[in-house]
């Protein structure tokens, strides 16, 4: 299988006509059209099926698509890692975090940065099941700090801590005076909860359904922040983890402990299992593990 007909097919599939395709890779049509047949022939499938009108990818054809693009993006990433190691050195290391991550990363970045006092350093907030998927099997970041649960066979994903969820009560709520609150103390409250596609939202409706209650959802946002100022303004209760709150000091809301085993979420560091890391991306990762270790 040469590399130049997965070039050809994967361009064939995402400009959708032979005549796009041959423009954006400077080939004639029959060139093109002859790469593709061979390519067939040599798996022994048809790869896409052609009609005068349009042209259609077979479902072999989109398995075939998926992991070429995967072959290619890899290929791409390495060419230009080997180019960059050669010119600067490994001196990148770009993370996808979760907003709750914030009160332990800066501890270790400023350990990481004793060896790598060069390095330039990018952190990005990538929160959805979709967008850390996405993030990681492009190559847009090394690796991400994430609570999602990633049932995907390409990303490697080490449990690194679990952490409680707690509830955000605005100031005069009739539950501030409680010591500790239980899932069917929030039963009638308004609640500010985010949007699907989170997995934190799927972690505080399983704890509710397993006590047999539907919470009162008016809110859905994506990000913690928003969802305390909500609640600052008297709009409604929120959950949110421990570690996004425990270390914050806010005289306009009070945080309670809900007793109740099911309100945590786990915390994972995930990357790319097929991916070429640099030394500076294995450094963190190390550091990482040994920080939770202790």
């Amino acid at each position: 299988m040469e590399f130049r007909h997965l070039v050809y097919f994967v361009t064939i599939v995402e400009q959708s006509t032979y005549t796009r395709a041959a423009t954006v890779l400077h080939v004639s049509q029959p060139s093109l059209s002859a790469a593709i047949k061979k390519l067939e022939n040599e798996v022994g499938l048809t790869l896409i099926k052609r009609n005068t009108r349009s042209l259609e990818v077979t479902s072999e054809g989109k398995i075939l698509y998926q992991e070429a693009k995967k072959l290619l993006n890899h290929y791409q990433h390495v060419s230009k890692e080997m180019i960059r190691l050669k010119e600067q050195g490994p001196l990148e290391l770009t993370i996808g975090l979760i907003e709750s991550s914030n009160f332990w990363v800066p501890k270790i970045l400023k350990q990481f940065q004793k060896e790598y006092q060069d390095a330039h350093i990018k952190l990005l907030e990538i929160l959805s099941l979709t967008d850390v998927e996405k993030a990681l099997t492009n190559f847009d970041i090394h690796l991400a700090i994430t609570n999602q649960n990633l049932n995907n066979d390409a990303i490697e994903t080490l449990p690194i801590y679990e952490e409680k969820l707690v509830a955000v009560l605005p100031q005069g709520h009739n539950l501030q005076d409680y010591t500790e609150l239980t899932i069917y103390d929030l039963k009638d409250e308004t609640f500010i909860i985010c949007k699907e596609g989170f997995q934190t939202r799927e972690d505080i409706l399983y704890a509710f359904a397993k006590s047999g209650i539907q919470p009162m959802i008016q809110f859905e946002i994506e990000r913690f922040e928003t969802a305390c100022r909500l609640v600052i303004e008297g709009l409604g209760i929120t959950v949110v983890p421990e570690n996004y709150v425990k270390n914050t000091v806010h005289s306009d809301y009070h945080i309670k402990h809900i007793n109740d085993s099911h309100l945590s979420r786990s915390v994972y560091l995930a990357y790319e299992k097929n991916r070429y890391l640099p030394p500076i991306v294995l450094k963190f990762i190390g550091l990482v593990e040994e920080f939770f270790k202790q």
